[in-house]
């Protein structure tokens, strides 16, 4: 599988990613679906401590173990569940993420994390400190390079001007391209796009619209109404109508140069190895064009 440099460091993931969430809690199925996927070429993986409360760390680690220096692990922080379990509040101290690191390295049984991501942020978050820690954390080698997950543009801005992150971990699909606006200043930086979500829940897959869950055909997805998406998704198809939709979803993601690695999920084989195919499609110039004509552009309207 080809390979693409993360920002400026010196990790090259796969095109085709592995996000973790989608996993579930059966741990011998979980692990299976990951040794298939590094089979496939999969080298970036990506969980959070705040999944299934720590438990998909748990079994990333122990899906990775004998296989940790092949592999580029990433994982999250500043969400702090509460002591009943019930919830979680926000916390981006470096307190905390010096903390926290401890445990998300024990339940991966790794010294190290080579991507190490704020799970969050905001503009009002003491974000000095928070660069502090993980920079902290880069020096003493517990972590190789540094991120966020946000789509707040201030948040955003904030990090590539006063730090040194090596990724932004959005949003980004045919039905969701608000991150676009974002993806020159990034790439002036030499900061890569992490695409999460490139399959929209679903929706942009072999699935039939017709299974959308009830909230979807209720509101809709992002800019979209359910009944645009039942009219659009053909339209999309039929712009490759010898590739899969999956396909077709992936590549417009990865056209861009911005677009270091997209991580759709799989809980399934099949759909793993519907993502992976993803590797060998190719779309033209002329399809691009045709798929960013059928779908909008738009913008973050919150948190500027």
């Amino acid at each position: 599988m080809k390979k693409r440099k993360l920002g400026h460091s010196n990790l090259y993931v796969s095109e085709i990613g592995f996000g973790c969430m989608s996993l579930g809690t059966s741990e011998n199925d979980a692990i299976r679906l990951i040794h298939e996927a590094i089979d496939q070429g999969v080298n970036y993986f990506d969980t959070a401590d705040l999944y299934d409360r720590g438990l998909n760390e748990e079994i990333v680690g122990k899906a990775l173990k004998g296989k940790r220096h092949d592999v580029i692990v990433a994982t999250k922080v500043g969400n702090r569940w509460t002591e009943q379990g019930n919830g979680w509040t926000w916390d981006p101290s470096k307190a905390y993420i010096k903390e926290a690191v401890k445990h998300s390295l024990r339940r991966l049984q790794t010294d190290y994390i080579d991507v190490y991501q704020l799970h969050g942020g905001t503009i009002d978050d003491p974000i000095d400190e928070t660069i502090e820690a993980f920079e902290e954390l880069q020096q003493e080698g517990i972590i190789r390079y540094y991120g966020i997950s946000s789509m707040r543009p201030n948040v955003i801005r904030e990090y590539v001007k006063r730090s040194r992150i090596v990724s932004v971990m959005m949003p980004y699909s045919l039905l969701d391209r608000r991150a676009e606006e974002w993806f020159p200043l990034l790439k002036k930086h030499n900061v890569s796009v992490i695409a999460r979500g490139p399959l929209a829940k679903g929706l942009l897959t072999e699935r039939p619209i017709e299974k959308a869950s009830e909230n979807t055909k209720q509101n809709g997805y992002v800019d979209y109404s359910f009944a645009e998406l039942v009219t659009l998704i053909p339209k999309l198809k039929a712009v490759a109508p010898n590739e899969t939709l999956t396909a077709i979803a992936l590549r417009f993601c990865l056209a861009n140069e911005a677009v270091a690695t997209v991580v759709p999920g799989a809980s399934r084989l099949s759909q793993l190895i519907e993502n992976v195919a993803a590797q060998s499609v190719t779309l033209s110039d002329e399809q691009m064009a045709v798929l960013k004509q059928l779908t909008k552009q738009t913008m973050f309207t919150d948190h500027r």
